[in-house]
């Protein structure tokens, strides 16, 4: 008698059990057959990847190249990425050792946690927060240890990461994002400054994704391994900056002793990067360094709308500086879960967003809402919701 799969699945990998399956994307597949909804949940950009950009990959086609990049990338590439941060944020890095080119931020985020955690290490994560992170930890045997902002406008303060620290000096990383899934605040200056000057006498690694950078609004963007990049595992890419989610193309760069680490767990997971997507970006980071200002003005005036406008009907948000999402309060009167919330205005209003639970400590109570779609979409989705809440306030008057 052979051995059924529901034996072997008692005996995979314990970290496996740890995690749960993203219910995002859970909650985004459940709601998709709904009739007509107007879907404001995955956060990528509803634009098309400029043409220049298309065509390089087109030309790298004609040329055959069809076969393995170097492991860490093509140098065209990776010499493309460090002039790109050189120029953009002032950070610099060697491309020969000090850049490798990942499959998407996400498997930088992967790559480098994975170098940097052993079972029972912690990880220092501010929350809310895109549950990734969360999820690479635990698989890695990790304890995510949480820092709630929700009480401090979503940003992490130098006092709340010190009393952090003082509790769990052992801690092996902390883990930043801005401008910030889910919320969209970022860190200014000043902000990152007095992070800086928290950690930089720790012995611990700053993993720092920036994927959002070239979406700020307002003042330049600035990077933590501006003050820390001896400590700094910078994560960047073109997903979002010239709206090509799908090409699977990140920048991971950090000093290059701690690169070459990086580099063993890269190679043995994802061999290397599509060939001809490296192309792509490289066109994009060379020739395409400012193709994101057209859908960043574009962003800006719909978060200009989406911010008003559902301020108006009761959703209280701390107004973006950057990416493409405001993270609301559910205003009082309606279910202040927010799955039970988002389940209801999906199939009584037929818009749909993200339960702010998905994010971690301080996400409950919250929904987050991307403005990655058309004028039109955020201007039906803010009447149907208008409605919802009118209808539900009707109700709770009589």
């Amino acid at each position: 008698m052979s051995i059924k799969p529901e034996t072997l699945v008692q005996h995979m990998s314990q970290s496996i059990s740890a995690i749960q399956p993203s219910d995002i994307l859970a909650f985004n597949a459940e709601i998709a057959n709904i009739p007509g909804i107007v879907r404001l949940t995955l956060g990528e950009p509803d634009f098309n990847t400029p043409e220049h950009v298309k065509q390089a990959a087109i030309d790298s086609i004609n040329r055959n190249e069809s076969h393995y990049a170097p492991s860490n990338g093509t140098l065209a590439l990776r010499k493309a990425a460090a002039n790109f941060l050189a120029q953009k944020y002032d950070v610099h890095y060697d491309p020969e050792n000090e850049v490798i080119i990942t499959a998407g931020a996400t498997g930088g985020i992967y790559t480098a946690l994975s170098s940097i955690l052993n079972p029972g290490d912690e990880v220092l994560i501010p929350t809310p927060i895109f549950p990734l992170y969360i999820a690479i930890a635990k698989l890695n045997g990790a304890t995510p240890v949480f820092m709630d902002t929700s009480k401090n406008g979503f940003v992490l303060s130098p006092d709340q990461l010190k009393t952090t620290l003082e509790a769990h000096p052992k801690a092996k990383a902390v883990v930043l994002n801005f401008p910030s899934n889910p919320t969209g605040v970022t860190y200014r200056q000043a902000d990152l400054k007095a992070l800086a000057d928290v950690l930089a006498d720790k012995p611990i690694f700053v993993l720092s994704d920036e994927i959002y950078s070239e979406l700020t609004y307002g003042d330049r963007h600035v990077s933590i391994a501006s003050y820390l990049p001896e400590q700094t595992i910078l994560l960047n890419g073109v997903s979002k900056s010239h709206a090509m989610t799908g090409w699977r193309i990140g920048i991971m760069c950090a000093p290059k002793v701690i690169t070459a680490q990086l580099g063993k767990i890269h190679q043995f997971t994802v061999t290397s990067t599509t060939t001809n997507a490296q192309a792509a970006a490289a066109e994009a980071l060379s020739n395409g360094m400012d193709d994101a200002q057209a859908m960043k003005r574009e962003y800006q005036a719909r978060r200009d709308y989406l911010y008003e406008a559902l301020n108006k009907l009761g959703f209280k948000s701390a107004k973006p500086e950057g990416a493409f999402y405001l993270f609301s309060k559910i205003p009082a009167g309606l279910p202040q879960t927010s799955m039970a919330f988002c389940q209801e205005l999906a199939h009584e209003a037929r818009v749909a967003l993200i339960p702010g639970s998905s994010f971690g400590p301080g996400g409950e109570g919250y929904v987050r809402i991307s403005y990655a779609a058309s004028m039109a979409d955020l201007k039906t989705a803010v009447e149907r919701i208008g409605q919802y809440v009118a209808a539900k306030q009707t109700t709770e008057a009589k």
